[in-house]
Order: C-alpha cells, then sequence, then structure tokens
C-alpha cells in the first residue's frame, strides 16, 4: 500500500555545493517556520563545529508540508570522512535529491553518493544549484552528470530522471536555467511527482530498521528509523533482532515516539508504516537493528559500512604539565566517552591496546578522527593522540594499503608545483582537463601520501586550489613516502619562554610558541627547514653584566608566530612525536622528552 500523502527524500551532493542552504529554503517556503520567528542561516548544523567550519557532520532530519504532502528531509554529509552517515540515512528514504554545483560539476564525492543511491535503486531529482554564480557553466555539467550516470551503470529510466535548476541562497529554482522561477516551487512540484510514495502494509506486524542514533540526557538512547510495516504505539513490546547477528534477540518497550516538524521533534502517539520516527526505551538499540511484533520477528537487511582506513592511538596525557586544565584526564573516562561516540557514529572503531592507558582510534580520514578529538577537547578531555596511520590488511601474502583518488582544480600557474609534489608522494596522474582558466588534475595514490600535505597545498597554489578526495579501494604498498621535509625545534628546559631565548631560536627555524608561554623539556617550539631535529633553549635570559655596550638594551624583534589549528598540528606531527590535547592548549612533544634518553634512543635505532 502506497502513503500518497508522504515523501520521504534525502537531499546528497559533493561537500559544499549547497545541502543545508537548500534545505533552509524549503522549510521556509514551505511555511515551516513563523512569519516572526528568528531562525539562523543554514538551520540544519546546529552542531558548534558544523556552524563554525560551515561543513555537516551528522546527518539530520526535518520535514515541510507542500499542498498537503509531508515531506520528509534527511540533509547529509558531503565529506567522504563523514560517508557512513551517508550510506545508512539512504535506507530511510524512497528517493534523493541529487545537488550539483553550477561552476564546480560532478566531484568524488558526487560520484561515491550517486552510486550508493543507484545501488538502492532509489528515485532520482537532479538538481544544478547556484546557477547565479558567474563562472557557472550549465551546459558541461549537464553533459558531465549523464557522462556519471552512464559510468555507474544507470538504468534507463535513471537516465531520464529530471533536472532542475536553482540557486539554494536566492531561493530559486526552474526548469530552464535562463529563467529560473521566483521561487522553489518547480523543485517542490518535481519531487511530487516523481519521488516514489513509501510502500508498506499497516495491516502487516510491526517492523523498522534503525538507521540512526540520538542521545538525550533525559530519556537516554534515541533510535531514528522508517517504519516498513505495521503500526507502532507509545508502550508498545518489541523485540529488536539483526541482519548480520542471527544471534541477538532483546526484547524491550517503546516509551516514546517523536515525529519530525520543521527542524525539531513532537511527541506522538502512534505512527504507520512510511513514516520516519525517532524512539526511546531501548537502551541498547543500535544502527542496523531491526524492530519487530514479538510475534513475528524477522530482521531487515542492512549494508555493511565500509571499513576505517585510519588510526590513532588516545591515551592519556603524562606530560610535565597533565591534569592542569583538564576536567577529564583518567583513561576510564576517556574510554567512557569513546564507547559512548560508538553509540552514534557507525564509521568509527576503538580497541583496547596491550597497555591500559591508551585506545585505538579507527576512522575514515584525519578529518573524522580531528572532529572527535575537538569534541572531546571542548567537553573538558585532556589526552595525547599518536600520528595518523594508515590500516593496512595482507591478501595473498602481500600487505595491502588503502587508495585515495584525488581531484584537484587549480590555476594554470600552480599545476607543475602541485604535480611535482604529489609524485613525490606517490601519486599517479589519472586525468587532466583545462577548465576556464584553470586546471582540473585527478591522480590515484596511497592515503598515507596525503598526510601533511594540506597545509603545503594551500601554500604551492597561494590559498587557489580546491583539493578534494574520496577512497578508492586497496592496492599493494608501494613503498616508502617521506611527507614531512621540516625538522622540529626542541625545548631543552621546562619553564616560561623569554624573549631573549627566542629571539636566539628563531634564527634556527620558524617559532610556534610566544613569550610568557610555558614550555617543558622535549616540547616542540618550532620547526627548521633543516629536516633534523635542533634542541634550543628558549627559557634562556640574559646575563646581568656591569658594563653598558651601545645598542646591548635595544629591543628584541620577533618575528609573528602563526599557530597550527588541530588539524595543522595532525599533520605536522613527525613519526616520533605525540600532540598534547587539552581544552585550553595543543601542544606538539617528542615521546621520549628527555634529551639524553632521546639520543640514545636514536643512537640504538641506528645501531
Amino acid at each position: 500500500m502506497e502513503r500518497k500523502d508522504l515523501r520521504n527524500i534525502a537531499i546528497i551532493a559533493h561537500v559544499d555545493h549547497g545541502k543545508t542552504t537548500l534545505v533552509d529554503q524549503l522549510l521556509r517556503q514551505s511555511g515551516s517556520f513563523r512569519e516572526n520567528q528568528q531562525v539562523a542561516e543554514r538551520v540544519m548544523d546546529s552542531g558548534d563545529i558544523e556552524r563554525e567550519r560551515g561543513i555537516t557532520i551528522l546527518a539530520k532530519n526535518c520535514s515541510c508540508e507542500y499542498e498537503g504532502v509531508k515531506i520528509n528531509i534527511v540533509d547529509t554529509p558531503g565529506h567522504a570522512d563523514f560517508g557512513g552517515e551517508v550510506e545508512r540515512v539512504l535506507k530511510m528514504v524512497n528517493g534523493v535529491l541529487l545537488l550539483v554545483d553550477a561552476a564546480e560539476g560532478c566531484m568524488p564525492q558526487t560520484r561515491f553518493v550517486l552510486q550508493k543511491a543507484l545501488q538502492q535503486n532509489l528515485s532520482l531529482v537532479i538538481a544544478v544549484n547556484k546557477i547565479d554564480r558567474p563562472d557557472a557553466r550549465v551546459k558541461e555539467v549537464i553533459d558531465e552528470i549523464l557522462l556519471l550516470l552512464m559510468d555507474l551503470g544507470a538504468t534507463d529510466e535513471q537516465l531520464d530522471s529530471p533536472m532542475v535548476f536553482c540557486s539554494g541562497r536566492a531561493g530559486i529554482a526552474g526548469y530552464d536555467w535562463e529563467n529560473p522561477g521566483k521561487d522553489m516551487k518547480p523543485l517542490f512540484d518535481t519531487i511530487l511527482k516523481y519521488v516514489k510514495c513509501p510502500e508498506g502494509d499497516p495491516e502487516a506486524p510491526f517492523q523498522m530498521l534503525c538507521s540512526s542514533v540520538d542521545y538525550n540526557e533525559f530519556v537516554g538512547r534515541i533510535g531514528i528509523g522508517r517504519i516498513q510495516n505495521g503500526k507502532v504505539k507509545v508502550g508498545q513490546d518489541v523485540q529488536v533482532c539483526d541482519w548480520h547477528n542471527p544471534d541477538l534477540m532483546m526484547k524491550g518497550r517503546i516509551t516514546k515516539l517523536f515525529d519530525f516538524k520543521a527542524n525539531g521533534r513532537s511527541p506522538v502517539e502512534e505512527a504507520a508504516a512510511g513514516d520516519i520516527v525517532a524512539f526511546a526505551g531501548l537502551t541498547d538499540v543500535t544502527i542496523g537493528n531491526t524492530l519487530c511484533d514479538p510475534t513475528s520477528v524477522e530482521a531487515l537487511p542492512f549494508l555493511k559500512i565500509n571499513d576505517p582506513t585510519v588510526e590513532m592511538t588516545f591515551s592519556v596525557n603524562d606530560s610535565p604539565f597533565a591534569g592542569r586544565e583538564g576536567k577529564y584526564v583518567t583513561s576510564r573516562q576517556i574510554r567512557d566517552r569513546l564507547q559512548r561516540e560508538l553509540l552514534k557514529d557507525v564509521a568509527l572503531r576503538v580497541e583496547d591496546s596491550p597497555t591500559t592507558d591508551s585506545f585505538r582510534v579507527m576512522g575514515r580520514g584525519e578529518m573524522h578522527l580531528s572532529i572527535l578529538i575537538e569534541n572531546m577537547r571542548r567537553e573538558g578531555y585532556e589526552l595525547q593522540v599518536s600520528p595518523p596511520r594508515v590500516l593496512t590488511h595482507v591478501e595473498d601474502g602481500k600487505t595491502m594499503e588503502p587508495m585515495e583518488r584525488v581531484v584537484i582544480d587549480v590555476p594554470v600557474d600552480y599545476q607543475g608545483a602541485v604535480m611535482t609534489a604529489l609524485g613525490a608522494r606517490k601519486g599517479l596522474l589519472m586525468a587532466m582537463e583545462p577548465v576556464g582558466t584553470r586546471v582540473r588534475l585527478e591522480f590515484r595514490m596511497p592515503s598515507r601520501g596525503l598526510f601533511g600535505y594540506r597545509n603545503q597545498f594551500l601554500t604551492d597554489t597561494h590559498g587557489e586550489g580546491i583539493l578534494n578526495t574520496i577512497f578508492d579501494g586497496y592496492e599493494e604498498w608501494c613503498g616508502e613516502i617521506i611527507c614531512r621535509s621540516t625538522g622540529s625545534l626542541v625545548s631543552f628546559e621546562t619553564g616560561d619562554a623569554v624573549t631573549y631565548g627566542l629571539f636566539n631560536a628563531q634564527g634556527r627555524g620558524t617559532l610556534i610558541v610566544n613569550p610568557g608561554e610555558k614550555v617543558y623539556e622535549g616540547m616542540v617550539v618550532g620547526y627548521t627547514p633543516t629536516g633534523d631535529d635542533i634542541t634550543v633553549n628558549v627559557c634562556k635570559t640574559k646575563h646581568l653584566t656591569n658594563t653598558r655596550a651601545s645598542g646591548s638594551d635595544d629591543a628584541l624583534r620577533l618575528v609573528p608566530v602563526s599557530k597550527f589549528s588541530l588539524e595543522g598540528c595532525l599533520e605536522f606531527l613527525a613519526p616520533d612525536e605525540l600532540l598534547e590535547v587539552t581544552p585550553k592548549n595543543l601542544r606538539i612533544r617528542k615521546r621520549i622528552l628527555s634529551h639524553d634518553l632521546r639520543m640514545k634512543a636514536a643512537h640504538k635505532a641506528k645501531g
């Protein structure tokens, strides 16, 4: 039976192609907000980090009404690191709205998300967004989309998918890019006409797949999913089973049900097949579980999420400044926090390591893990993290490592610098095509070759380059890659950094600490182009004498210091270094703090 009064749709696209801005306009123009209601821009990006960086990290649910039909919308992330979010929310919807930037065209993540949607045979509506950009090239982008669909093996029906041209920022859409309409009505009409209605038998036994998990201090674990068959009421008994784990048999009761209204949730007493709802009462429910009527237990299939590709070691902070700034510092507190993250992040893995005070944390990429570190830091956690490492496995006696497809868009002048740098990092040029005054380069290279490259890329392209990556399978280990050419300036003693000591040290390299900052022995205070580590004493004060020479009291001039961001610190780390993360500071340090012990270890490694 079809629900004519309902549509479930996910908005998918490459990063920064305008998904969240478009959802804003759909909510506003459908009358989801009061006329006098104050609503922030990108209302769906509710997290602090999401708003600061202008990216979507977690998939969000919302809904709007148009001509008596309720449209449930899922806003998905665009970064490849959060691909796990996209994969699972597609199980909740019947159609997707594929958004493509009118200037950038089809990018790596466009291919990834479209491939996932085609595999599940979802209805497809294509929207070419940002048609008001001065560098828009709509005709070429239409050809790119059709070529991509053919390349991914789309059916004739999928190749005939409707195409709408819009500007999410201006809130307009139309069927002709040269004469778009005055509002989003053409897009609404296209969604109603072409997206399949949800199907399900409301009289059959209850069955629902949990596709997302949230947590609330008041009601505890909240599951989110679409009801496949039957009806569910508050107070109803259910049985939980799992497609990938036949042994799981767990009973429970639904204590609360929530429907999605605009960008919020409202409690309801019951819901029927086709509805996307949130539910509470099952403390151990997780993503991929099926909720069933106890009289008819049958698990729904759930696609296996791709495995992580990058790992870091999270450990208890043991630096001389440990425990001064953090609220949560013990291994038990760090373990509990990582376990809580597993409840809602399906692409994350956490394992205990041989020592009791450290954990292996595995994710989809550097950004995936850095967002977790930043969240923990803001919550008051203090910890140390190792440099990122790729996860390898053995096939037929060969060590296999993850590969990335890298698409780079740069002005022609900087093309040579990019090709030289990626060539040194084992990058293989797959394609090159001019796009106006710029050139688009496509490489295939090992994931580890990208560690530490983004800062160099911004320098090489004078901030004008665009770099996008996506996981592209495994290849045999391709040898050593030197990712960092600089050495570290390492503090020789513990104390306060003073101007005189810093002035003498800045001749050896570039500093990353200011006068007055507390430093300790073994802490990295700068970097040097020589490639070798240099020990410096930034706490050294000027010797006082009775004689005064000409110019001896002149002000010492220090070069302004530029601090690393969290991602910058992770990219900078050498194999023998750690990053100390506290709520107030990021400090790079050597694993072995003592200068003498470090020299002995280095000598032993060479011998």
